[in-house]
């Protein structure tokens, strides 16, 4: 059973990464799938009521995949942590199946700033549904859930609730157009680009006629010049009248 489920998860690369090119390469050099196979032996540990050595495991992990996990955090089969490098997993986080996370994701807790002696038997952090993507460097924040198949944009903040196929971006998280928005389809760092080329050609045609515009201005300027000077040399080489005396 452990074979198979670890089989599924290293496919789970091979699907959502095109860099991963077979099943050793991802078993010997992605940090995400280490960081799970360290997690599950150190969840089992915290299970049993071994804290303190569960404890450890986790940190021995992180030293050596960059990605922070809590042992008491519950994670469903084949996630995906891809490049990992400063993702942190708070001890209340539950994850779903089919998940992706990206680096420098942020799972955390905002609960306890005042009395964190009173917070240690509540839910502090994020609920992640099946199938949701959250993008680098993305902060979801508190006991919030975050419906199936959504998708967080990189570097956004999250707040608040986050409804089933939506797509939130920016800080803090807003929902973007339903247009916008695919979940039909895998999207990379849970960031919607299927508008860029159409963004693209908006900007550039408005950015051809700013320059259109600023070069008129910059004809009439010359020409008013121009008829200046020529004004300042008639005045200066006009010959005095003969009715002076």
């Amino acid at each position: 059973m452990i074979y198979k489920n670890l089989i599924e998860e290293i496919d789970a690369y091979l699907e959502r990464d095109p860099a991963a090119h077979s099943r050793l390469m991802v078993l010997l050099s992605y940090p995400g799938l280490h960081a799970m196979i360290w997690h599950r032996f150190a969840h089992l540990l915290w299970g049993a009521r071994l804290f303190v050595l569960s404890r450890l495991i986790g940190h021995i992990a992180r030293w050596i995949t960059g990605i922070e996990i809590h042992p008491a955090v519950k994670i469903g089969k084949r996630l995906v942590i891809d490049h990992g490098m400063g993702v942190v997993i708070g001890e209340t986080t539950e994850i779903g199946n089919d998940v992706t996370l990206y680096h420098g994701v942020t799972l955390g807790g905002i609960a306890p700033s005042l009395d964190s002696e009173k917070q240690k038997l509540y839910k502090r952090h994020p609920t992640i549904s099946d199938g949701v993507i959250i993008g680098s460097g993305a902060q979801v924040l508190g006991p919030l859930n975050v419906g199936r198949n959504a998708r967080i944009g990189a570097n956004a903040v999250v707040v608040k609730n986050v409804d089933e196929g939506s797509t939130v971006v920016g800080i803090p998280a807003k929902p973007v157009d339903d247009e916008n928005s695919r979940t039909d389809i895998f999207t990379a760092y849970g960031t919607p680009t299927a508008d860029i080329s159409v963004q693209e050609e908006t900007i550039t045609k408005n950015l051809l006629d700013e320059l259109n515009n600023l070069q008129i201005r910059m004809e009439i300027l010359e020409q008013q010049n121009v008829d200046k000077k020529q004004k300042e040399v008639s005045i200066t080489t006009e010959k005095p009248s003969d009715d002076f005396v």
